[in-house]
């Protein structure tokens, strides 16, 4: 069977293109407030609980661990300790710059070893390190994991999504903040989350119109400069401000979106394509296998054999050219490869002989 086309529409096909280029957005969802970012947090734990389905006891970091762990309880084994109900993880989770002691954060554990499922488990206290060594949150909690598995007797078993990986909503506690910039500094720096030069002074612009001249400036594609009072009450109230002035973003270059790994196409609103013939083939190979048994006379002294018999058919499908029109839009573009039969594979490929042939007008990205 073919596999049909998943196109996801990021766009308002409804709008008029003309709007699209002029519509205005909250500043807030165009760029990122300098100084204001996530941090990384990792660290190293056990997972226990679980009903069997656990490191096995080749994996041999996860006894060590569990037997560092009982030492420090007081307990002294004799034998190695089993870990078919413990399993190592690795737990990582984002702190911002402004989270404070003693609030907590969400975060996420995934197995190390040979574990075939976390559901169910307890994750025991794990402390967790930013880049600097330093520790800056604890967690523990009980997972929640969307994803299970079963296995029979034999061997045979199913999985449903991935259950060696969970999360713990508000599972780690922090402990210490992380250093913040130093506070009187009179610039806040506005960097845009898609650089252009227009959006930028776009911004620039809206600014100017909100507080008056003087007050920020385009310093490149990528950001703004803007001044900002000393005072953190005043600041925080300007900053305020700022996230609700209305930017026009202006044109910019459309683009299609290739994932070859899931057969997805993303694809904006204002793709057009120069006039173009498109033709596409459809080449089919079908082999069929079927084994016969061939037992000979046994008075001749014949054995009994197994033969194999292959048989390959190749077909090729009528092609048909489809003329795409100078200026041809998005949904036009869509309905002419489906009525080409095109499946995701066939699109990614058309659309990628139509950027070579310069026909499309928009920046192809392959993930």
């Amino acid at each position: 069977m073919r596999q049909s086309i998943r196109i996801v529409l990021l766009c308002w096909l409804a709008l008029l293109p003309t709007f699209a280029q002029t519509k205005s957005t909250p500043l807030l969802n165009l760029v990122e407030i300098g100084g204001e970012r996530k941090n990384q947090l990792v660290g190293y734990g056990l997972v226990v609980g679980l009903d069997g389905s656990g490191d096995r006891n080749q994996v041999t970091f996860t006894a060590q661990s569990m037997s560092n762990m009982l030492r420090q309880f007081g307990i002294q084994e004799e034998d190695q300790a089993k870990t078919k109900n413990v399993a190592a993880v690795s737990i990582h989770a984002e702190i911002s710059n402004v989270t404070s002691p003693g609030q907590v954060i969400d975060i996420t554990v995934s197995s190390v070893g040979d574990a075939k499922s976390l559901r169910g488990g307890t994750l025991l206290l794990t402390p967790l390190y930013g880049v600097d060594g330093e520790v800056y949150a604890f967690a523990q909690g009980n997972l929640v994991v969307g994803g299970a598995s079963a296995e029979g007797s034999d061997g045979s078993s199913v999985t449903v999504n991935v259950p060696t990986v969970g999360r713990v909503p508000g599972g780690a506690v922090v402990e210490k903040a992380v250093p913040a910039s130093p506070a009187g500094n009179a610039y806040v720096s506005l960097n845009l989350k898609t650089p252009s030069f227009n959006l930028a002074r776009n911004i620039e612009s809206a600014i100017t119109a909100r507080f008056g001249g003087g007050i920020a400036s385009a310093y490149n594609a990528g950001s703004v400069r803007v001044k900002a009072p000393s005072d953190p009450s005043a600041r925080v109230n300007f900053l305020a401000m700022l996230e609700e002035i209305q930017v026009k973003e202006g044109r910019q270059r459309p683009r299609i979106v290739l994932n070859s790994r899931t057969g997805t196409v993303v694809m904006s609103d204002t793709v057009y394509v120069k006039k173009a013939a498109v033709t596409h083939g459809n080449l089919t190979v079908a082999i069929s296998e079927d084994t016969r048994v061939s037992q000979p006379n046994a008075l001749a002294g014949g054995t009994t054999e197994k033969v194999r018999r292959s048989t390959v058919n190749m077909t090729e499908g009528q092609s048909r050219i489809t003329v795409m029109p100078e200026g041809t839009s998005l949904d036009k573009i869509v309905k002419s490869l489906n009525e080409l039969g095109a499946t995701a594979s066939d699109l990614m490929s058309i659309l990628q002989a139509l950027d070579k042939a310069g026909a499309l007008d928009a920046d192809l990205i392959v993930i």
